[in-house]
């Protein structure tokens, strides 16, 4: 039976252990129908002495949002806010953040042990769940040495534990592990929450611990490296997206970040497109890269209803995929969960585009457009962060534990122990600086970083636009609409109704030119993504064509940069105190802000928001090792 709304907190002696400190992490090996969880949470926003940030880490075989209850009314709040979240939760990790990003909740989908063993953070406090058979949101385990070896691997020295219903096999298997334990005996701290004499005798059987071998146990971070607890001055190159997220991230962990970028504004490179689309990755074998998109369209869009206003700086109401004729629309054997966030496209949605049914296409339910933009400015608006435009750095120099950061006169622009790096394309030439002036030891690999120019379409609807075309299959679908009231996407994509200054408008998109870093609009440009359109869908296309001839189509040019395998580079770099975050290509909506958080998460040994082996993807020195070669899910331990 799983604990009252009070008695894990007060097991865990929380109010104490976490007061003052920075960061708390707890691990669960179950989830209980999200009450333990809840009942954390609760205790962490009634204390006044409570941590900056709390993570809770939960294991389960399966969750399903529906069975998410409170354990008391006053807690049905908390309940709704954790059912919202918990969609589409395939196998492996998720992430999902509440209270201005200061709660986070990472649900790992999948067997105890095996999920156990890719865990990357030491816990603070650890709760094992009732043994025995599965129940919904449980870990399926039967306890074993094995089981108890891969939870002390989680913990650090001083690491409180509460199991419950223990028996003394367990008791000596944690034991061997390294843990000591209190009285068995003993009452909880707060007997008086039991509901019934079955609750008190439930509660009593509690073992209560702590992880204090005789041994040295292993720390998660390499001696020689900073204090991941520790937080001081930081300094962000770049005022785009990757940018605005890392700071972000950072400043709601206590840095005090200073972003300097060349331009007078944020948002002036890439970042300044009008708007941009928001959609999961899609492949037939549901791959690295639809994984990480989904864990990016979850926090962006977490993002986007806190910080944003909907209909004008951003809008989710789904997005149409249309793919190529003979390559699926949905992965083989795409489970429930995963019809959360895809499913086959309906004939009604193919209506409302003009287009005939057809197999290869899906309904993204998640997803939508945002004005990067005004993102970005939201981000910078957070607590503790200083912009700072007509700043262009040109030179890093380490001196004294410090680096500074000067123009190309030499004039210092700021000073830093930390710098992160996001500053697309002109990345390559900073890391070059840095390394030039930095450690003589340092490799001196080029960075692999291609430039992509890209250019966009847009225009205010015209007075007739109102009026329908025919439907390719007029006899039975009748007339189509005008404009499908959801963006379409597939080679190259359409916005078809986005609030500009003027009204109502479109935008379409984008040309993707590699090698080129000019942003001189070109019509040429614009034609070319009217053609993509025309493959993409006939009908919008046709509406669209006279803008195009009467020269009422406007244009917006940027440039993007992307790495050999077309992922992130997020992480440290091979100097101390310098990382990086960039290289978004066409997905920095989706991207950048996950990025943020796994940057920020690395940075202080706490628990990643996505599986391990995805992490090591977008490692900012893959292209420095050997083996970066070797198949994906290879290196996996």
């Amino acid at each position: 039976m799983p604990l009252d709304s009070d008695s894990l907190p007060h097991s865990l002696g929380l109010a104490v252990a976490w007061a003052g400190r920075p960061q708390w992490r707890m691990l669960a090996t179950g989830f209980e129908r999200g009450r333990d969880f809840i009942a954390v949470w609760n205790a962490w926003r009634r204390d006044p002495q409570r941590p900056r940030l709390l993570h809770f880490v939960a294991i389960a075989t399966e969750i399903n949002a529906r069975d998410i209850e409170p354990a008391s009314p006053e807690l049905t709040e908390l309940a709704e806010a954790l059912r919202a979240q918990c969609f589409g939760l395939l196998p492996g990790l998720h992430r999902m953040v509440f209270d201005d990003g200061r709660v986070l909740l990472t649900l790992c989908i999948g067997d105890l042990v095996p999920m156990l063993r890719v865990q990357q953070f030491e816990a603070d406090a650890i709760h094992l769940g009732p043994q025995g058979a599965q129940t919904t949101g449980r870990a399926e385990t039967t306890w074993d040495r094995q089981t108890c070896k891969a939870v002390a691997r989680c913990c650090r020295r001083g690491t409180t534990l509460v199991a419950q219903n223990a028996g003394p096999r367990l008791r000596t298997w944690l034991a061997q592990q390294g843990f000591r334990f209190a009285d068995e005996a003993a009452p909880l701290p707060c007997p008086a929450t039991a509901r019934n004499t079955t609750d008190l005798a439930d509660a009593q059987a509690l073992l209560r611990g702590w992880f204090d071998p005789h041994w040295q146990p292993r720390r998660r971070w390499e001696a020689g490296q900073r204090d991941p607890a520790a937080t001081g001055r930081c300094a962000v190159v770049g005022g785009g997206l990757a940018g605005a997220s890392v700071a972000a991230s950072l400043a709601r962990r206590g840095w005090q970040v200073e972003v300097l970028d060349a331009a007078p504004r944020p948002a002036a490179g890439a970042s300044g497109l009008p708007a941009g689309l928001l959609a999961p990755q899609l492949s037939a074998d549901d791959g690295p890269l639809p994984r990480l998109t989904r864990a990016g369209v979850r926090l962006t869009m977490w993002l986007a209803r806190s910080l944003l206003r909907d209909g004008f700086d951003w809008r989710d109401g789904g997005v149409l995929q249309l793919r190529p004729p003979g390559r699926p629309a949905l992965p083989r054997d795409w489970p429930l969960a995963g019809q959360d966030w895809a499913v086959a496209a309906s004939s009604e949605q193919f209506g409302l585009c003009g287009l005939a049914p057809t197999s290869a296409a899906c309904w993204h339910r998640h997803g939508g457009w945002i004005r990067p933009a005004r993102l970005v400015q939201a981000l910078l608006a957070q607590p503790g962060i200083v912009w700072r435009g007509d700043a262009p750095v040109a030179a890093l120099e380490r001196t004294g534990g410090a680096w500074e950061l000067r123009d190309a006169q030499g004039r210092q622009l700021a000073t830093a122990d930390l710098v992160v790096l996001a500053a697309g394309f002109a990345t390559r030439e900073l890391l070059r600086s840095a390394r030039s002036n930095g450690d003589p030891a340092a490799k001196d690999a080029e960075l692999p970083l291609t430039a992509i120019r890209g250019q966009v379409s847009y225009g205010v609807h015209r007075n007739d636009a109102t009026g329908a075309g025919l439907h390719p299959d007029a006899a039975n679908q009748g007339p189509a609409p005008a404009w499908p009231p959801f963006p379409v996407n597939g080679h190259g994509h359409l916005i078809p109704e986005l609030p500009l200054d003027e009204g109502p408008g479109w935008l379409l998109g984008a040309t993707y030119q590699r090698g080129r870093t000019d942003t001189r609009c070109m019509a040429v440009d614009d034609h070319a993504n009217l053609q993509r359109l025309n493959e993409l869908a006939p009908h919008l296309a046709a509406r669209l064509a006279p803008d195009f001839d009467a020269d009422a189509v406007r244009s917006w040019a940027g440039v993007r940069c992307a790495t050999p395998d077309r992922l992130p580079l997020v992480g440290r770099s091979s100097l101390p105190g310098l990382w990086l975050c960039t290289a978004m290509g066409s997905r920095g909506l989706t991207l950048a802000p996950l990025c943020g958080e796994l940057l920020a998460a690395e940075l202080h040994a706490e628990p990643l928001p996505i599986e391990a082996r995805l992490a090591r993807r977008l490692d900012a020195t893959r292209f420095e090792r050997a083996d970066h070669a070797r198949p994906f899910g290879e290196r996996e331990g």
